[in-house]
């Protein structure tokens, strides 16, 4: 769609200086938006990998402790062993960029000993699962340090392409019509102007 502006020289001097930042915006775009898809997908198959791991040690703890809570050890006991925390975990944030992007990771530390309890009403199927947790805690926060990565790198990613395709697709293609579109005014009016001057040198002769 061409831009409502003037057919004059001074605005095509402009519009040209626009379309070369235009252009230029373009280029840097497409290549942020190669590098972000290159960062992207190394991410997914780690998350991928990441995520069945924690899910299957998620699992044999649970099996681990639902055996501790049905079969070996009365309710009551349960409760008693996990009444007083004896771990006391800290969780730091810090920030790094990829590519433009501020991005969060996770790190947790602990003090303390989980198995707090008396051993003599305890089985170890408890201490087992209670460890397997314990032991899978550092990996589900990494796993959420960059599942939240790979959120706000998609956003991004999908924000600058909206960026490309509106200057490859809208922007850039306007400015090359107006430009055009002054170009043939110009031309014209140089042509009209011409005539005209013709058209004067031709009464002065003839008088």
């Amino acid at each position: 769609m061409r831009l409502s502006v003037s057919p004059t020289r001074m605005e095509l001097l402009r519009l040209k200086k626009r379309i070369l930042l235009a252009q230029r915006g373009h280029r840097l775009l497409k290549d942020k938006q190669d590098e972000l898809i290159k960062q992207f997908m190394p991410l997914v198959k780690e998350v991928i990998g990441l995520r069945k791991e924690v899910e299957e040690g998620l699992k044999k703890a649970f099996q681990s402790f639902v055996t501790a809570a049905r079969m070996l050890m009365p309710p009551e006991f349960i409760e008693e062993a996990l009444m007083w925390p004896g771990e006391k975990i800290t969780l730091e944030v810090s920030f790094r960029y990829i590519v433009g992007v501020k991005v969060p990771e996770y790190e947790i530390k602990k003090e303390g000993d989980i198995h707090n309890y008396g051993l003599a009403t305890t089985s170890s199927e408890l201490d087992a699962a209670l460890k397997a947790y314990s032991d899978l805690l550092p990996s589900l926060v990494k796993l959420a340090s960059l599942e939240k990565t790979l959120e706000l790198l998609a956003a991004e990613i999908e924000r600058t392409r909206r960026r490309v395709n509106a200057l490859e697709y809208i922007f850039i293609p306007n400015l090359e019509e107006t430009i055009k579109y002054i170009t043939m005014k110009l031309s014209e009016m140089e042509r009209a102007d011409l005539t005209r001057l013709m058209r004067i040198k031709e009464i002065v002769r003839a008088h």
